[in-house]
């Protein structure tokens, strides 16, 4: 303790040292000088004695305090280091517990000091480095241990130095933030700080950040919120963006004075305001808006959201458009709790699944139907912990399909619900994370359940026949295609068959109709029965398709007997034995078609050359049938002069009213259909004519000339009744059919509300959008515009759901078996409520019998066409109900 005290005292002992040292040294010199046995040498004789001991004694203390300075500077010398070794221990001490780890380097960058904590970072023991170890060569040492990352020394050093630092990657996961510090003589200080938990903290806040703003920019209503000093905006999600035009970016920093107009402004401010002072922190209320050049309702609510000292922080809004539905309700419950409301009454279940555990995170209460629970139940849990184990497992494996693809995936599957087992289409989207990786999985559900039965039901009607339920010509076709597909380059051959039923005209003709249908359907029936699992399907009215395969033709002929066979065999209809008869032509791939057209055509051809022979016969198709196509350019040709020479003509065929008897259906309007009278070949039918003007494009000459003869024939009527006209496909591909229907209303002075456009859904199938278009300027016009033969061909409800029809016609092929086939009663009547639900008005063609009549005014049907009310003839025949039998007989009386 003394000697510890003495290094760190002052300097006063070591001079006192001194003093005593010499005055040791001069004591024993002055009394030897004063000694009389004292006598100096013979060579100082000349000296005076007393210069010489003065000299000596000058010395002794001269070298008595040289030697003291030297003890005093050694003492001091000790002290220092000693001061040093504690200075530096001490430094050496608290470098070797800092939480980072340091590195110094000297101006020749050799490492001079590196502490505890940079070795246990980067995995390194002392016995690593070794003397004049520079900064590289430490650096090339951690690369050779793996945990340097992939910089270069001089990426390393760059990013180092740069204010943000460089992050470290370790294998082990850990992230080191290196800072590197040139010092100002020349050495540096560089700094390794462990921030694993730190970023971990940062992703957390940034996972948490995205999962609420995907959420609310995966909402339908429009979220901002905005701050409550200056009342600038600080969010606004994607429906806010989509209903203002304005983009996030334009919005956020912005007050509503420099975003809106000032009306809108204004209410927007006076509605803050009344939020800020509402008792319950939240303030409802509707208000106007202008939107351009509109003026928009929405329906508020705005909410204080206050901090941990519940002082008011920020103030979100939440508003939907209301502008129409406010016209149909003005309920307040509409808004009541509207900021719950934003995820709960989206119209389909949404849940949000978190993608590590599978653990559900959020649910709206749509989804309450499809988790059998309530939402608040749900969350936290699992599919597995939800579902029964089949359906677990299959929504599981669903899942991870839709986040190993990480985007939308689609898809429809049945889901037990409390109402049972219903079909929902389940649409899957992967929200990632900032480093790539799937985060949340996105999942919306709608019940389709009742679509899927309708459109089943529609698409069914697409492809069969309504009366026989056959495949049609349509279904015909792809089955043949797919059959060629099948047989291509395997040397397998089939035949197609096409059979035509001899007899039905004349049962029509003795029976009825109705007695016809039901031959129809039993011939169907013993079709099916020959043909064993077959192909078989309805063609047109009295011609039926089959595919057969096997060895050709024997195969072919020998089904060809075995359905002559049986269709000869007496049928009952209504007790009444009626017998009938087929005729069958026949081809054979691969040596009479490699297309489903050629084959099929050339089986017609052959049907047609069978019955030429004789009723009854089968034939096969041979090379010189192609006459018949020669037939078909021939007839073409014709067509194309029979408008020039004036032997088209107009036949009108009423429309009425439906009641329940002929008497009460009272008659509305006609139907304008082409009649052609060949000069050599006599009346042509329209099945034979029609089809070729479409496909040489002679319609389109055809059908104008028909929209302006019917409308001058109606235009000339007493009565303002209403005439329909049909329009083809093709007058909408080619020329301008608005226009023309324009010039013609003019020309000819008909009230548009008279004329009525009835067209197929060909017209919308070409091009949707075109169509479309044309449709909506057609009805523009002030004309009515109707659906044909719904029901006949594709009728896809989206065609229903884009415009906006007067009126559906329900084609004949679902009336005739009214009474007889509850399945077509049911699809009248879905297709009735289904008018009726779009407000368009609904008329059935076909109709024949009383019964039918009776079912139709029973089921709420608005119009009927058909045989019952009166047959297509030239209007003469109808010169009373348009009015002029009247003007008739009184000119006969004034006369």
């Amino acid at each position: 303790m003394a000697e510890k005290n003495w290094h760190v005292g002052s300097t006063l002992p070591i001079a006192v040292q001194a003093v005593v040292c010499l005055a040791a040294a001069v004591a024993p010199a002055r009394a030897f000088a004063l000694s009389d046995s004292f006598a100096p040498p013979s060579y100082l004789g000349e000296l005076n004695p007393s210069v010489i001991w003065e000299a000596l004694i000058a010395g002794v203390v001269i070298c008595s305090f040289l030697a003291a300075i030297a003890l005093w500077i050694h003492s001091s010398l000790r002290r220092t280091r000693r001061l040093q070794l504690r200075r530096n221990a001490f430094v050496s001490s608290a470098m070797n517990n800092l939480n980072q780890g340091v590195v110094m380097t000297d101006a020749q960058r050799r490492i001079i000091f590196c502490n505890d904590r940079y070795l246990e970072i980067y995995g390194l023991a002392r016995s690593d480095l070794w003397a004049d170890m520079t900064g590289p060569d430490i650096l090339e040492l951690r690369r050779n241990r793996g945990v340097l990352g992939g910089a270069s020394d001089d990426e390393f050093y760059e990013k180092a130095t740069s204010p943000n630092g460089l992050i470290t990657e370790l294998p082990d996961g850990r992230a080191i933030l290196v800072k590197y510090f040139v010092l100002p003589n020349g050495g540096s200080v560089a700094t390794h700080l462990d921030v694993s938990e730190q970023r971990r903290l940062s992703r957390q806040l940034a996972s948490t950040k995205q999962f609420l703003e995907t959420v609310l920019d995966n909402v339908p209503a429009c979220v901002a919120a905005k701050n409550i000093e200056d009342g600038r905006y600080i969010f606004a999600n994607s429906a806010y963006e989509r209903f203002w035009g304005f983009s996030r970016d334009q919005v956020v920093g912005k007050n509503a004075r420099e975003l809106f107009a000032p009306n809108s402004a204004a209410s927007i401010e006076a509605t803050d305001r009344a939020a800020l002072i509402a008792p319950a922190g939240q303030y409802r209320n509707e208000f106007e808006v202008e939107r351009g050049a509109t003026q928009r309702m929405v329906a508020s609510i705005r909410i204080v959201v206050r901090n941990e000292s519940n002082k008011p922080e920020f103030l979100l809004v939440v508003f939907e458009d209301i502008t129409d539905r406010r016209s149909l309700s003005q309920e307040l419950e509409s808004t009541k709790k509207f900021l719950e409301l934003v995820v709960d009454n989206i119209p389909v279940a949404l849940i949000v699944e978190q993608v590590r555990d599978g653990r559900y995170l959020l649910a709206n209460r749509s989804a309450e139907t499809i988790l059998n629970r309530r939402r608040e139940d749900a969350t936290g849990l699992t599919a597995s912990d939800i579902f029964n184990p089949k359906e677990a497992k299959l929504i599981i494996a669903r899942d991870e399909a839709a986040i190993k693809k990480r985007g939308m995936i689609t898809e429809e599957h049945p889901i037990s619900t409390k109402d049972g087992l219903r079909l929902f289409l389940t649409r899957r989207a992967t929200v990632l994370n900032d480093a790539g990786e799937p985060q949340y999985l996105i999942k919306t559900h709608e019940d389709v359940t009742d679509r899927r039965q309708t459109e089943s039901r529609m698409a069914h009607m697409a492809y069969h026949d309504g009366l026989t339920d056959l495949p049609n010509r349509a279904a015909f076709l792809q089955a043949l295609t797919q059959m060629i597909e099948a047989c291509e380059g395997t040397g397998e051959e089939f035949a197609v068959l096409c059979v035509d039923l001899d007899g039905l005209k004349e049962v029509n003709d003795v029976f009825g109709h109705a007695h016809g249908d039901k031959l129809l359907v039993e011939v169907a029936q013993r079709l099916q029965d020959s043909a064993r699992g077959g192909v078989v399907a309805r063609l047109s009215g009295d011609e039926f398709g089959l595919i057969i395969d096997g060895k050709q033709p024997e195969a072919g002929l020998a089904l060809a007997q075995q359905i002559g066979n049986a269709i000869a065999g007496e049928f009952q209809i209504d007790g009444r034995p009626v017998r009938a008869g087929v005729t069958t032509g026949m081809s054979i791939f691969p040596h009479n078609g490699a297309d489903a057209a050629s084959l099929l055509a050339n089986a017609g051809a052959a049907l047609f050359r069978a019955k030429q022979k004789s009723r009854g016969t089968i034939s096969l198709f041979q090379p010189e049938m192609d006459q018949q196509i020669r037939d078909r350019r021939v007839l073409h040709q014709d067509l194309s002069m029979a408008i020039k020479n004036g032997e088209l003509s107009l036949a009108f065929q009423p429309q009425g009213a439906t009641g329940h008897s002929v008497a009460e259906s009272e008659i509305i309007g006609f139907e304008a259909l082409a009649r052609w009278q060949h000069p050599v070949r006599g009346q042509v039918s329209p099945a034979e004519f029609i089809p070729i003007a479409e496909e040489s494009g002679l319609i389109v000459e055809m059908g104008e000339w028909i929209l302006r003869e019917a409308c001058r024939e109606a235009a000339s009527w007493p009565k303002p009744l209403q005439i329909a006209v049909n329009l083809s496909p093709a007058q909408f591909m080619h020329g301008d059919v608005v226009g023309l229907v324009h010039a013609i209303l003019i020309e000819t002075g008909l009230a548009p509300g008279r004329l009525e456009l009835e067209i197929t859904e060909g017209v919308l199938i070409e091009d949707f959008d075109r169509g479309l278009a044309l449709l909506r300027r057609l009805k523009a016009l002030g004309v009515r515009i109707s659906m044909d033969d719904f029901g006949s061909g594709y009728s896809s409800l989206s065609y229903l759901q884009a415009f906006p029809f007067d009126k559906i016609k329900i084609d004949r092929a679902f009336i005739i078996n009214l009474g007889r086939n509850p399945q077509s009663a049911a699809i009248v009547r879905a297709v009735i409520d289904l008018g009726h639900g779009l407000e368009m008005s609904i008329v059935a063609e076909g109709v024949e019998t009383l019964e039918q009549l009776a079912f139709l005014a029973e089921e709420g049907c608005d119009g009927v066409q058909g045989y019952l009310l009166g047959k297509p003839l030239p209007i003469g025949k109808y010169a009373g109900l348009v009015g002029r039998a009247e003007v008739m007989e009184l000119a006969l009386k004034t006369g």
